[in-house]
């Protein structure tokens, strides 16, 4: 089905494959198989389920046709598409990362791969020039989050992209918060695109799920040796999900988003808050950019209390949110920073990145946005 003229909504729905190519069943079907028969013993297109599943095949198809790679790769978690993504570098490597990055990416870059014997520098990625002093003979690439998690720092992708051709480095960039649906890394020259679609991808907070694309075929070489190496890929039930789940992105992220603008707007003028961080907001430093190079603000805010005692107050007081560290799912999801999603940054680090014990996050869901809005001012005051 895969056409590069169709539109992201129809893109979406139809993903590579709209039916199943054995019964012409609306599904893709759930192969739960290990292996595959070699016919007389020679192996077709399938061999080992590690190496190949129809199901999984169906989602990462589909990451490559929405974000313009030449292949895609599913995996058993977020986590799991980074480090595969990571896997790109080798010992003596140096890897230059945005300082203000999701927990789990910064205890992976930070505790996993100094053992491996790559160095790691966080930087301010919102400034080049920091980038640049940076650079060593040994950096090979790039980690980059934009909009950062969870302060809304917006990334030049494309003076990232000039520096590192001029050096002759990797673009890697969590591509999570935005989604293909509102921004194409690949088409502003970033090499590999990384995505937890257990977040909006999968939309509906029931499965664990990674991917990664890229445009350049080199690249998805070295990608597909290291996941077949490695194997920790998205079992066929998890692809099925996530397939069903990209199919309703589009519907789903508009909803969302239309009502985080709302709420961001009510937040920014409630007397408990100190701060919003939304790229939707007219005075939000960084706006001009991010809408050069994404086409919608997202379902994702950050704000700031005033009191930290009101901290508890809020996560005791709010019946419709689930307060957990996660987000894109269709209910909101709300989460206190410095103890979930940012919990394995040690304090001094956390206070140095600006995030404080008063942050919190919001994943705005498919709830109406007035019983939202009464549920959250009221646990506010």
């Amino acid at each position: 089905m895969s056409h590069p003229k169709y539109r992201p909504a129809t893109l979406l729905v139809h993903q590579g494959k709209d039916r199943d190519p054995a019964t012409g069943a609306a599904t893709v079907p759930i192969y739960q198989a290990s292996t595959y028969h070699h016919e007389g013993g020679v192996s077709g297109e399938y061999d080992y389920a590690r190496s190949g599943n129809p199901s999984r095949e169906q989602v990462e198809e589909a990451i490559a046709l929405l974000e313009g790679g030449v292949r895609g790769f599913a995996y058993a978690s977020g986590m799991t598409a980074i480090g595969s993504a990571l896997s790109l570098l080798k010992s003596g490597d140096h890897l230059v990362a945005s300082a203000d990055l999701y927990g789990g990416s910064w205890r992976f870059i930070t505790g996993v791969l100094p053992q491996q014997g790559i160095t790691v520098s966080l930087v301010d990625t919102t400034d080049p020039d920091a980038v640049k002093a940076a650079i060593t003979p040994q950096t090979k690439a790039f980690f980059l989050e934009t909009p950062s998690n969870p302060l809304f720092q917006i990334t030049d992708l494309r003076a990232m992209v000039e520096i590192a051709k001029e050096n002759d480095l990797i673009t890697m960039l969590d591509n999570t918060f935005m989604t293909p649906l509102m921004q194409r890394p690949l088409d502003l020259g970033i090499d590999v695109t990384i995505h937890s679609a257990t977040k909006f991808l999968g939309g509906h907070s029931d499965i664990l799920a990674g991917l990664t694309t890229t445009a350049d075929v080199g690249l998805a070489k070295r990608l597909k040796y290291f996941q077949n190496a490695f194997g920790a890929v998205l079992s066929p039930f998890d692809s099925f999900l996530l397939s069903r789940g990209i199919k309703t992105l589009k519907v789903r992220l508009d909803a969302a988003q239309k009502t985080a603008q709302t709420l961001s707007e009510r937040l920014e003028a409630h007397s408990a808050i100190s701060r919003v961080w939304f790229p939707g907001l007219c005075n939000f430093q960084g706006r001009e950019l991010h809408f050069s190079q994404a086409t919608g603000a997202g379902a994702v805010l950050s704000f700031e209390l005033k009191e930290e005692l009101q901290v508890k107050k809020l996560l005791e007081g709010v019946k419709l949110p689930i307060i957990a560290p996660s987000l894109g799912g269709v209910e909101t999801i709300l989460t206190h920073c410095w103890s979930m999603s940012h919990a394995a940054i040690p304090a001094q680090d956390k206070l140095q990145q600006g995030i404080s014990k008063k942050l919190l996050r919001i994943s705005i869901g498919l709830e109406d946005v007035e019983d939202l809005w009464e549920d959250l001012d009221s646990g506010l005051r």
